[in-house]
């Protein structure tokens, strides 16, 4: 359906694999002739849907891209990345392969991530802080990054965002079935989780950050979220924040839409990334 969508408006869709589609804007983001190298220098956003996410409610995340002249990466996380956090790492290294790809080397990057996307995100640093020397050309091509409900807190709370995102009328009992696995399988999935926790903390990603949560999320503990952000700004990081005291999980945007496209607008217009700038 997204595929169908996008099209209608002069956007192209490329399926690369099973969870991974290319948006294309056909339009120019300025008034220029197009050519190759323009093309392959305009700023690509890597978007990170929420577990479950429907076509076309990811559709409208999408148009606010587009409609700044992005193209759009959309990567779909799969559950079984979280349960065995192994695949969850070979996920982030061929994400990481992909964005050396020659289609994609010398695009600058922002990153939006929702929920467990951040997860996704999460595992190709590790990649990233394994080899910060080989992967600088990388981190210094992500000018800006997005994050909107990141699932912060407990085991317990990421056991019950499991619950909630795949079975809502079998939630608490899916959310102990959850922790008694990872009980049983501690070294190969509590053990990567806080390995992953650890370098999101002190990502070696340090572009400005954009950041949507809310007081009355069940999955993203708000004042471990704070302490996230003053954890990154004592590093140095520009991190603005919105806090709604009542939202809902991933759905921002639709509790909030004039607020949450203002802070997106102003953020772009702050990275200053030209052609965009003059397109905002």
């Amino acid at each position: 359906m997204l595929c169908r969508t996008v099209q209608s408006i002069g956007v192209n869709a490329h399926r690369l694999s099973k969870n991974v589609t290319l948006y294309l804007t056909e339009a120019s983001p300025v008034p220029v002739l197009q050519n190759e190298t323009s093309q392959n220098h305009k700023p690509l956003m890597l978007m990170l849907p929420w577990l479950g996410s429907r076509p076309q409610t990811v559709d409208k995340y999408c148009q606010i891209y587009f409609r700044t002249g992005f193209d759009v990466l959309v990567v779909e996380s799969e559950v079984q990345e979280f349960l065995w956090p192994r695949w969850g790492l070979d996920r982030g290294k061929s994400l990481l392969d992909l964005l050396h790809t020659e289609r994609f080397i010398s695009r600058p990057l922002i990153i939006h991530a929702f929920s467990i996307g951040a997860f996704t995100f999460a595992q190709l640093l590790v990649h990233v802080a394994q080899d910060t020397q080989k992967y600088q050309p990388l981190i210094q091509r992500i000018k800006g990054q997005v994050y909107d409900s990141m699932v912060v807190g407990t085991l317990e709370t990421m056991a019950a965002g499991l619950g909630k995102a795949l079975f809502p009328n079998l939630e608490t009992l899916v959310k102990h079935a959850s922790l008694t696995y990872f009980s049983l399988f501690k070294s190969q999935t509590v053990d990567h989780f806080e390995k992953g926790i650890d370098v999101f903390w002190n990502t070696p990603v340090t572009a400005p950050v954009l950041l949507f949560f809310c007081e009355n999320d069940l999955m993203s503990n708000a004042q471990m979220t704070e302490e996230l952000i003053n954890h990154w700004r004592k590093r140095g990081m520009d991190v603005t924040a919105k806090k709604w005291e009542d939202s809902t999980h991933a759905s921002h945007l639709k509790r909030h839409p004039q607020e949450y496209l203002s802070h997106v607008d102003g953020f772009l217009c702050s990275l200053q990334l030209s052609p965009l700038k003059a397109k905002l």
